[in-house]
């Protein structure tokens, strides 16, 4: 199912890469990057609201006047139960035969919440 999860002016959008945690503003240069199983996604909006999502795969395109990001699946902070995505990063951590990606998901929900 493809969603729109928010759209509008930013100050400043932080991402988390394969190849490192990337700033991107108003006017930057264009590129595409991967986006890392487990990241986050951080938004500093014109009106100084900063929104933070784990976003799971996907990529971060950036042209000089937008920034568009096409995640697997993506959870803002806000609607992240904290003491729930420990609990799968326990029991994935724990588990001798942990489905990895399962256990970056979580990690990645545990970051949006604490960076929020």
């Amino acid at each position: 199912m493809e969603e729109r999860l928010w759209s509008g002016r930013a100050k400043l959008v932080i991402a988390q890469t394969t190849e490192g945690e990337i700033g991107v503003m108003a006017g930057h240069e264009p590129l595409l990057g991967q986006l890392v199983e487990g990241g986050i996604i951080a938004i500093t909006t014109v009106d100084d609201e900063r929104m933070v999502a784990a976003v799971h795969g996907g990529f971060l395109s950036v042209t000089a006047e937008t920034v568009t990001v096409l995640a697997e699946s993506a959870d803002w902070s806000t609607d992240i139960d904290i003491e729930e995505a420990r609990e799968a990063l326990h029991h994935w951590s724990a588990e001798a035969t942990a489905d990895e990606k399962a256990a970056l998901r979580a990690r990645g929900r545990i970051r949006a919440v604490e960076r929020s």
